[in-house]
């Protein structure tokens, strides 16, 4: 049966991709965008989304106010440009944890009614490999790992409280893609990436509520 899958971020790269794949195969994509962005292929219904503005985040709660949301893709996410301690500023890690922490629970939290009503109650947070801890040896993009490693921690808590109700909440790295992001060198293309992670979420049950996971479904160290 088609699900309807909610994508932040899609106006290019990963989520764009993400939103052709689905809709190519059958299910309902809505996409959010920075306006005034044009829309990605495929898109069954586009939304106007700036995830730092919480009246933004207000709209798009209102406009799908009625509607079941099967899956929320919190996708939309910025790199760190402070690749050393010397460079890093309050600035920059404030931006960075605006956008890439914050931002991904004020979305959930405003689209809990939507995901009450939709059949799955599935949250997927796309994190990176960066925010590991454990896997981290040689420092640098302070902000960038900093902020995603605070989203992993938010899942957690996410995952916890919503479980009695039968949500599932993950964190997802989506691979080392090629996209403005990832760079020219990236060894997967959103395409290959894309397709990975789909497989992953269509195999997720509440029992993996909670984890993360790269973008083929193996657990990833926190």
């Amino acid at each position: 049966m088609p699900q309807t899958y909610l994508v932040t971020g899609a106006s290019r790269g990963i989520g764009a991709e993400l939103v052709r794949q689905l809709a190519a195969r059958g299910d309902h994509p809505l996409a959010t965008l920075r306006p005034p962005t044009a829309p990605p292929p495929g898109a069954v219904r586009t939304l106007p989304l700036e995830v730092t503005d919480q009246s933004s985040i207000d709209a798009l709660a209102r406009a799908l106010d009625g509607a079941g949301l099967d899956v929320l893709i919190n996708n939309a996410g910025v790199s760190s440009q402070s690749a050393t301690l010397a460079l890093t500023t309050a600035e920059e890690l404030a931006r960075c944890f605006a956008i890439n922490a914050t931002s991904p629970v004020m979305v959930a939290k405003a689209l809990l009614p939507a995901l009450r009503a939709g059949s799955r109650r599935l949250i997927v947070n796309v994190s990176t490999q960066l925010a590991s801890i454990a896997n981290n040896s040689g420092g640098s993009s302070y902000a960038y790992r900093a902020s995603k490693t605070a989203l992993n921690q938010l899942t957690v808590c996410m995952a916890n409280e919503l479980r009695p109700e039968g949500f599932t909440v993950v964190a997802i790295h989506p691979g080392w893609v090629k996209t403005d992001m990832g760079g020219p060198k990236a060894p997967l293309t959103p395409g290959q990436a894309v397709a990975h992670i789909l497989a992953t979420i269509d195999r997720l049950t509440p029992a993996d509520s909670g984890r993360f996971l790269n973008y083929d479904g193996t657990p990833m160290p926190w």
